[in-house]
């Protein structure tokens, strides 16, 4: 089961009046499972539902169900999470607006996450809780870092340890430095595992270079789970043979990707260490 998190720049009625942009959304999206879109700005709410439809077309044996988060932002500028999910692979039982007003540290999210919990009979997990994450740039420390508490809330409240963090952290580059890294709680803390390296470029421009898009699992069970090497961003421009220009039309972003094993594989023993993800599409470091 593959499940993927992509920052569609600004996705609404441009987008999906646009064929040829609609047409890449379209295959990007029908390689995954479940994926959590960001960056949604449909105001009226028609373009997304178009957009399923569409999606839909293409996928009539196996159908996406469609999960919106309410416009979230403290300004008139506001987004959207959108989940995206096969209703004959995964089964939504539950959701959480993360409410984001703990006493002292209220409002630390620019757009608080929208978490789904789902189960799956086909993987070799009970349940799947997935946390999105858009942040705001300028914020970013704060926000990635304030993502240690929001797992706590969630292993509280549904009594279970198999939790994905995924989106654009916006972690990198001039925003957070090497040495803020360090002192992130979920980067810190050896129960989460990140999946994408820090040095993955993970932007759709060749000006950036930046590991912007991540995915962070929480557990060594969830780390058990996912199939070695599957983690990593797919390049669409280069699968379809596209033209930057071309492709930055769809997004800046590249979707990170991972995939998690079937419940009839074989779980790894004790004694083997948990393979890393497969290093793609360098970036140089000093």
């Amino acid at each position: 089961m593959k499940v993927a998190s992509f920052n569609v720049q600004r996705f609404g009625e441009n987008k999906v009046s646009d064929k040829n942009v609609l047409s890449s959304l379209i295959k990007i999206i029908s390689r995954y499972d479940i994926i959590v879109i960001l960056e949604v700005v449909d105001v009226k709410g028609k373009a997304m539902k178009k957009f399923l439809e569409e999606l839909n077309k293409v996928n009539k044996s196996s159908p996406y169900v469609m999960k919106m988060s309410c416009r979230l932002g403290r300004t008139s500028y506001k987004e959207q999470y959108m989940f995206l999910y096969r209703e004959d692979v995964v089964k939504l039982i539950d959701t959480y607006q993360y409410e984001d007003n703990q006493e002292g540290d209220e409002d630390a999210f620019a757009r608080e996450p929208y978490i789904l919990r789902f189960t799956c009979d086909n993987i070799a997990l009970d349940d799947l809780v997935i946390i999105p994450v858009h942040t705001k740039p300028e914020d970013s420390f704060k926000e990635v870092d304030e993502l240690y508490d929001v797992t706590m809330k969630v292993r509280d409240k549904w009594n279970t340890d198999n939790i994905m963090i995924l989106g654009d952290f916006n972690a990198d580059g001039a925003y957070v430095s090497k040495s803020k890294m360090k002192k992130i709680r979920i980067r810190t803390d050896t129960n989460f595992h990140w999946l994408i390296e820090d040095d993955v470029d993970t932007t759709a421009s060749t000006g950036n270079d930046n590991t912007y898009d991540r995915i962070v699992v929480y557990s060594d069970k969830m780390v058990e789970a996912i199939v070695p090497n599957s983690a990593k961003p797919f390049n669409f421009q280069e699968e379809f043979g596209l033209t930057e220009e071309m492709a930055l039309e769809v997004s800046d972003h590249y979707p990170v990707e991972v995939e998690l094993t079937k419940a009839s594989k074989k779980k790894r023993g004790p004694e083997e260490p948990p393979s890393k993800p497969v290093k793609t599409k360098r970036k140089p470091r000093s």
